[in-house]
């Protein structure tokens, strides 16, 4: 990176958070402070909303999720439009007519004070852990790429972050996520049309001759994380949970001026959300054409660890491998201009003993990676050697022109401060409204003191995201991590809000009983699938499994328990 990159990144990061401190540095109204303006638009809303859960993981791991595995990772938001339809016809309606400033208020309303600190604290479990997760997710890997020490990258990026955020809460979030969201697009668009200029002719053929085009598998198997099945049902379950009780979407979209923004702002995201999630797979399978025809391809594309590993003792059996990936590369790529030119031609044998030989310089370059990371993992255990997040930041280091290159790592840094942002507002919020206020009732009339407190538990969210980030590390392709953490923890939640809006003769006694079974019964399928492989099933299945559950057992303890602890609380739900 030259002056001009940092100059653009400087420029871009502290200008967008310092508009946002400065828009709502006099935010002193509580309603404000945690839903935002009343007059805020379903544009602004819909931006808000995408780029809360459209992390930096987004930018980073999903192009590189795509080099190794295809596209099938769209599969997942197969079911996102039908969610944020049922959302917009439930959810938003419940929530705008009680006027609470979270989802868990509605459950204590419904049930009792029990399920809605059950409801809090099953949120703040989840997306506390995930907050660490995001802000560890840019902070390691650009600190390996640019040579920046973690523990700074992690401290600048989430220090940052809280002040604005604790300055101006949820307005300050709604604000500057709009300008982030246009560096995000801006950068990534950029991005693309440098790929698409690189490409050889008939680079989507070799993307699907290769495998890496394959959207849709019907595969009827609970063990394949990713089909048509998982995508529709497990993705639709997973998106009900995260648009309908995940505080950091649900605070993005009941503050709106109307009813109608907050649904035209979900549907903004039920339209362009695939559509966007489908171009960054696209690229991903574009950069991984690139990569066929780039003689400098590394064989480990995380190079800071590979070259500090290669500079030791065994550097000698690393530099072998690097001449052998070297040399199969060459040769794949004569393999694929092979096929390319038999296509062109008349006799079908060709092209079929072609495209054979190709797929099979294919493996020896899949085998001569995978003996790459088993190598590091040899030399140094700890050694991260899922090298897929690494991808698409080492094309823009390499690959593009100066100046863009800051504009792209300005995209990495932007996503991150609003997907921290979003979520440390909603942790404020719910710490504050959900459990202090429930220990301290007297205290819910005092909306300065209320407001104080928000920004308190904002900060102190923030300092855990941080101290989580700065001690752990993750094993997973981090995207994966992130929906894997949320179906360990929401289909049970989800299970309590179906409950409580559709079956208004079910108490609170019977769904807190009901969602405690339901959390332990995910977690044993989890683990178990863990220990014994051959029981695993794809992750997105426990988000429908954990939810019917839940539901089931809500019914058969109601039976059990009667209707006389509080199923008098019913018509709030009965109201759908």
């Amino acid at each position: 990176m030259n002056l001009l990159d940092w100059l653009v990144l400087i420029g871009s990061i502290v200008g967008i958070a310092a508009y946002g401190t400065w828009r709502t540095r006099r935010t002193n109204s509580l309603n404000t402070y945690l839903k935002g303006n009343h007059n805020t638009g379903w544009m602004t809303i819909g931006l808000s909303v995408m780029a809360t859960q459209a992390s930096t993981i987004t930018y980073l791991s999903l192009p590189g999720q795509a080099y190794e595995n295809g596209i099938a990772f769209i599969q997942n938001y197969f079911g996102l439009p039908l969610a944020l339809i049922l959302v917009c016809a439930v959810f938003l309606p419940i929530y705008r007519k009680l006027g609470v400033y979270t989802a868990y208020e509605y459950l204590g309303r419904r049930f009792d004070a029990k399920t809605r600190l059950l409801g809090a604290t099953l949120f703040l479990l989840q997306r506390g852990l995930q907050a660490g997760i995001t802000i560890y997710a840019p902070a390691i890997i650009l600190s390996t790429v640019l040579g920046w020490r973690l523990d700074l990258t992690i401290l600048f990026t989430g220090l940052m972050v809280i002040v604005y955020t604790v300055t101006g809460g949820s307005a300050a979030v709604n604000l500057t996520q709009r300008w982030q969201m246009a560096v995000i697009f801006g950068g990534m668009v950029t991005a693309l049309v440098v790929l698409l200029t690189k490409l050889p002719d008939g680079a989507l053929s070799i993307a699907g001759a290769l495998g890496k085009l394959t959207a849709v598998d019907f595969t009827p198997d609970l063990r394949q994380r990713y089909t048509f099945w998982s995508g529709l049902f497990g993705g639709f379950f997973l998106s009900l949970s995260y648009f309908g009780t995940d505080q950091t979407q649900v605070q993005r979209y009941i503050g709106g001026a109307a009813l109608r923004e907050g649904r035209l702002g979900l549907m903004f995201n039920a339209v362009f959300k695939i559509p966007m999630q489908f171009c960054i797979v696209m690229l991903g399978a574009l950069l991984f054409v690139f990569y066929q025809f780039e003689p400098n391809t590394p064989v480990f594309f995380n190079q800071t660890q590979w070259l500090h590993q290669k500079a030791g003792p065994e550097g000698g059996r690393l530099q072998a491998i690097e001449e052998k990936h070297r040399l199969i590369l060459a040769d794949k790529r004569l393999k694929i201009q092979a096929w390319m030119a038999a296509r062109q031609g008349t006799e079908p044998s060709v092209e079929a003993s072609s495209k054979t030989a190709m797929l099979a310089a294919q493996r020896a370059s899949d085998a001569v990676r995978k003996e790459a990371r088993d190598t590091l993992r040899a030399i140094d255990p700890k050694a991260k050697t899922k090298d897929s997040d690494y991808v698409f930041i080492t094309f823009i280091l390499t690959q593009l022109p100066h100046g863009v290159i800051g504009l792209l790592i300005a995209v990495m840094f932007a996503s991150a401060l609003s997907s921290k942002a979003g979520e440390l507002n909603a942790l404020g919020t719910t710490s504050t409204i959900d459990i202090w206020r429930h220990f301290r009732p007297l205290a819910a009339q005092d909306e300065a003191r209320n407001v104080h407190n928000a920004k308190w538990f904002t900060a102190l969210w923030g300092c855990f995201a941080i101290g989580f980030a700065l001690f752990v590390s993750f094993a997973e392709n981090l995207i994966e991590a992130l929906n894997i953490v949320a179906s360990i923890f929401y289909p049970a939640l989800l299970g309590v809000f179906v409950v409580a809006f559709f079956l208004k003769k079910v108490g609170g006694s019977a769904v807190f009983s009901a969602a405690l079974a339901s959390q332990t019964l995910v977690l044993v399928l989890f683990f178990t699938g863990k220990i014994y492989p051959a029981h695993e099933i794809g992750y997105l299945w426990l988000n429908p499994i954990g939810c019917a559950t839940c539901v089931v057992f809500s019914l058969i303890f109601q039976a059990f328990i009667g209707h006389s602890d509080d199923s008098e609380k019913a018509p709030i739900g009965s109201s759908v």
